[in-house]
C-alpha cells in the first residue's frame, strides 16, 4: 500500500542512495566469491596439514648412510707413486677428497673416518681387500650403513710417450719423467672408478666413473703448483690448494669431481636399511647394563633399546609353540660400546634391570 502513514513512500533521492548499496553489494560478493571458493578447496581435511598444490613431499627418516674405502691403486707403477712423496698412498687421497665432495652435497651421510679405521683395524682388513666387495660388505654391517662404496685408480698419468728431454733420469709417470723433467706440453690423465655396494648381498648397486685431464705447455706434470713440494711420509692431501694448481692436482680433482656426481646420481638406487633388534640383558654391572647382542645383529653405538620384563609366556596348547609373551616396561638403554656379540649401555630412563629382561629396538 503506497504512502502508508507507518511506511511512507521513500524519495527519489533516497531509491537512488538504495540502490547505489545494492550495486555496491553485488559487485563485492561477485570478487569475493572466487577467493572464498579457494580457501574452501584448499582446505585440507581434519589431521591432514595444508600443504600447497604440486608442493614435494617432505623427507621421510634419515639420510642414506655410506661408508667409503679407501681406493685400490696396486694398478699404479710404484715408481709413480714414489715419485709423489715418501710411501704415499694415493688411494687415501682420492677417498679423502671424495668424501670431502661427498658431505658438502648433503646427499648421503657418511661414516667418519675415525670409526672407519678402528673398525678395519679391528678386523685385520688389508689394503688387498679394498676393491673386494664381499670383504667390504661384512666391515659395513658393523658400520650398520646402508651401503658401502668402493674404488679403483685405474689411471694416473699421462698418454703421450717419452721423449726422454734432456736425457734425463728420474721416475717415469705414465711415460714422462716427474723428477723436473720439462716438456714442451705435458698432459695429466686421472681415471677412476667406483661401485656402490649392498652389504646384505655384496651386490653392486651403482657405478661412477671419473676421468680428469689437464695440459699445460712448458712445465712438469707436477708443475704449476705454487709453493707445492710433494706430500712426504704418507701425508697426502689431494684437497690442498697447492697439489690443486698443478696440472696433476687439475685432472685429480676434476676426475673425483665427475665420479662424486655419477655416486650422488644413484643414491635413489640405495635402500634404508631397517633393523629389527631383539636380544637379552646379559649382566647388569653398576651403572652398565650389557647385552647379547652386538654389531652383527646391526647394534650400533648411540642406538636406544627399550628394556621390558617377561611377565608371562603364553604357548600353544596343541603344539606348545609360545604365541606371544606379555611385558612391562622397564626402561630405556643407551649403547655406549658394542662389538660383534654384546653391546654396553647405560640407562637413560627406569631402574632395577635385571638378566633376562628382553631389549628390542627398531633400527635405521
Amino acid at each position: 500500500m503506497a504512502g502508508s502513514t507507518l511506511f511512507p513512500e521513500p524519495s527519489e533521492r533516497e531509491k537512488f542512495e538504495m540502490k547505489k548499496i545494492l550495486w555496491a553489494t553485488l559487485i563485492f560478493a561477485t570478487f569475493c566469491a572466487p577467493n572464498a571458493g579457494a580457501q574452501a578447496t584448499a582446505a585440507p581435511p581434519p589431521g591432514v596439514s595444508a600443504a600447497p598444490t604440486g608442493a614435494p613431499a617432505a623427507p621421510q627418516g634419515r639420510k642414506k648412510r655410506v661408508a667409503v674405502f679407501d681406493f685400490d691403486f696396486t694398478a699404479i707403477p710404484p715408481a709413480i707413486v714414489a715419485q709423489l712423496g715418501t710411501n704415499v698412498d694415493i688411494g687415501k687421497g682420492v677417498t679423502n677428497l671424495l668424501v670431502k665432495y661427498l658431505v658438502q652435497d648433503g646427499t648421503y651421510s657418511v661414516i667418519e673416518r675415525n670409526a672407519l679405521d678402528k673398525i678395519m683395524a679391528e678386523q685385520n682388513f688389508s689394503n688387498s681387500d679394498r676393491a673386494n666387495p664381499n670383504s667390504a660388505a661384512k666391515l659395513g654391517k658393523l658400520l650398520g650403513v646402508d651401503a658401502i662404496i668402493v674404488g679403483s685408480i685405474t689411471q694416473f698419468g699421462n698418454e703421450t710417450k717419452n721423449q726422454n728431454i734432456g736425457g734425463g733420469g728420474g721416475g717415469y709417470f705414465g711415460g714422462f719423467g716427474m723428477g723436473g723433467i720439462k716438456h714442451s706440453n705435458s698432459k695429466a690423465i686421472v681415471n677412476i672408478d667406483a661401485r656402490i655396494v649392498d652389504i646384505d648381498t655384496a651386490e653392486i648397486l651403482g657405478v661412477a666413473e671419473g676421468h680428469g685431464e689437464s695440459s699445460r705447455s712448458s712445465t712438469s706434470l707436477t708443475g704449476g703448483g705454487g709453493n707445492w713440494r710433494g706430500f712426504g711420509a704418507g701425508n697426502v692431501d689431494f684437497g690442498s690448494s697447492d697439489f690443486q694448481e698443478t696440472i696433476l692436482g687439475e685432472a685429480v680433482k676434476a676426475s673425483v669431481e665427475q665420479m662424486s656426481a655419477g655416486l650422488i646420481a644413484n643414491n635413489t638406487k640405495l635402500s634404508v636399511r631397517t633393523i629389527v633388534v631383539s636380544g637379552l640383558v646379559a649382566a647388569v654391572d653398576g651403572g652398565q647394563v650389557v647385552l647379547n647382542v652386538g654389531a652383527k645383529s646391526g647394534v650400533k653405538v648411540g642406538d636406544q633399546l627399550s628394556i621390558e620384563r617377561i611377565t608371562r609366556t603364553i604357548k600353544d596348547p596343541a603344539t606348545g609353540q609360545i604365541l606371544r609373551q606379555m611385558t612391562q616396561p622397564v626402561g630405556v638403554v643407551r649403547v655406549t660400546d658394542v662389538d660383534d656379540v654384546s653391546a654396553v649401555c647405560t640407562p637413560v630412563s627406569g631402574s632395577g634391570f635385571k638378566v633376562g629382561d628382553a631389549a628390542k629396538t627398531v633400527t635405521q
